[in-house]
């Protein structure tokens, strides 16, 4: 039991430790910043358009492309990644907060896109994949005639 001042124990300090070895052995390796419902999906994305393109950038720090597995269908793009499990025999982890195994992103994007047009690079460690829009989905010049 923890001693507070003058000897006399302190059951407030000692609650006080047992709470935070409670959360942290809980929230070990999530990377707890507030309530579960408020966490960003990992791993966050970017996503922007230009006039005849979108553009989604995710950070995969330590990721290969033949870690990436890229999909769309219609409107939807689906990143699928492989994250390896680097552990190290005979180590004692005190925290892993890096990623392993397998994770997905699905995003939803404003318009349907042309799948066969699609580019992915990979570079630095985040992920930048260009997505053409669908014809049907850009914008058209209506000429007006005069009669």
């Amino acid at each position: 039991m923890a001693r507070g001042p003058f000897g006399v124990r302190d059951p407030f300090t000692q609650m006080r430790r047992e709470m935070e070895r409670l959360f942290s052995d809980l929230f070990e390796g999530r990377g707890f910043g507030g309530p579960p419902w408020a966490e960003v999906p990992r791993p966050a994305v970017n996503i922007w358009e230009e006039q005849d393109h979108f553009f989604v950038e995710l950070e995969v720090p330590g990721l290969k492309p033949d870690n990436i597995d890229i999909s769309v269908i219609g409107n939807e793009l689906t990143v699928k990644l492989q994250y390896p499990d680097q552990k190290i025999e005979g180590a004692t982890y005190h925290r892993r907060e890096r990623p392993t195994g397998a994770t997905a992103r699905v995003v939803r994007l404003p318009a349907e896109v042309d799948a066969s047009k699609v580019e992915a690079s990979l570079e630095q460690g985040v992920l930048t994949i260009r997505l053409p829009k669908a014809e049907a989905a850009r914008p058209k010049k209506i000429q007006v005639v005069a009669h």
